[in-house]
């Protein structure tokens, strides 16, 4: 990878992200039942495709920790305001209006791939915002699968093409890079002590 590689996956996202911004609640809901309907005909298949490609954990309870990103997140919040006005008091003037924050930067670590990005994915898109995912290099296919199948479903029911990007073969130059990258707009990071400093 290289920095143009960075720039050019934040830029495809961000392009994409601007649109899916002035989705209404009920376009986010059905892109987001999308993906969630996507993920639970492929739990057990990324489960293997985790653990043979990092050689970690137990395929059985990494079926359970991805049901529990595509199932449980799903419904926890799917029933989530995420467009428009959540709130009002107007006597303390105080109003509450759900706003995306544009693009996210995802690191993926290599001990809980699949079900890390599943559930980073689902959340970023529910509050109309794109996603980069930035893979650990020893589970960069498995996330690939993920990113490459979620978003064929959101793009499905209508998000727009581009809306989550997933850097093919990243490095810890790529991945500071895309933290330290001006069109970042969010960083969820999952990792070690290292990667929570940098």
């Amino acid at each position: 990878m290289s920095a143009a590689d960075v720039d050019r996956a934040i830029d495809q996202v961000r392009q994409a992200q601007q649109a899916f911004a002035e989705f209404s609640q009920e376009q986010v809901d059905k892109v987001i039942s999308a993906m969630h309907e996507a993920c639970m005909t492929r739990l057990d298949q990324w489960a293997r495709m985790a653990h043979e490609e990092t050689g970690y954990g137990v395929i059985a309870d990494k079926v359970a920790k991805n049901r529990f990103g595509a199932d449980d997140v799903y419904r926890y919040i799917r029933p989530m305001k995420t467009v428009g006005f959540i709130s009002a008091d107007p006597a303390q003037g105080v109003y509450e209006v759900a706003s995306p924050m544009g693009v996210v930067a995802a690191v993926i670590p290599s001990t809980n791939p699949t079900s890390t990005a599943i559930d980073k994915i689902l959340i970023s898109l529910k509050s109309r915002n794109g996603i980069v995912l930035s893979p650990h290099p020893s589970a960069k296919n498995c996330i690939k699968a993920v990113a490459d199948a979620m978003h064929d479903a959101a793009v499905a029911a209508g998000a727009p093409r581009g809306i989550i990007a997933c850097l093919p073969s990243p490095s810890i130059a790529d991945t500071q890079a895309l933290m330290r990258h001006r069109g970042t707009n969010v960083i969820l990071a999952t990792g070690g002590m290292g990667l929570v400093n940098a």
